[in-house]
């Protein structure tokens, strides 16, 4: 029940993308697009890198509508489809109605503090599209997590 996540994989893919279309990296970031699953990502993508194995707490993935959903009754995880991680320019980056979606490493969400001030178990937020306002996800406790706890 794990996944990779974060490393190299995310600011090579930045680094990447700045030198083939010589762009400054510090006008880049990342949007997020959480694939359907009878797309083939066989193959890596041309601009940034495919996420796998991530899991849902505290809501669901609705595969019909592509958004964020209410968790399913008695369900405690949902498997998150695979994530195309794009890098692109800030100022390209859609404006659409998404959450802020945390992602750790493990179920804890806390962990010590590095010597750089960050949590030693927090990754990254990542914008998940959803149909309801941020604050509803963020009083159900929704994050992403990299493993469950076995």
């Amino acid at each position: 029940h794990r996944t990779s996540l974060g490393g190299s994989s995310g600011i090579n893919a930045e680094y990447g993308y700045a030198r083939k279309y010589t762009i400054p990296i510090d006008t880049l970031s990342f949007d997020y697009e959480v694939m359907r699953e009878d797309l083939d990502t066989s193959k890596p993508p041309d601009d940034g890198a495919y996420i796998n194995g991530l899991f849902v707490d505290g809501a669901r993935w609705c595969r019909e509508k592509m958004v964020l959903a209410e968790s399913t009754p008695k369900v405690l995880f949902d498997t998150m489809p695979m994530i195309w991680m794009k890098p692109m320019k800030k100022l390209d980056i859609p404006d659409r109605s998404i959450y802020w979606c945390p992602v750790y490493k493990t179920s804890e969400r806390r962990g010590t503090l590095s010597t750089t001030g960050h949590s030693t178990n927090f990754v990254i937020d990542m914008r998940i599209a959803s149909d309801k306002p941020e604050m509803h996800w963020v009083l159900r406790g929704l994050a992403l997590l990299c493993q469950l706890d076995d």
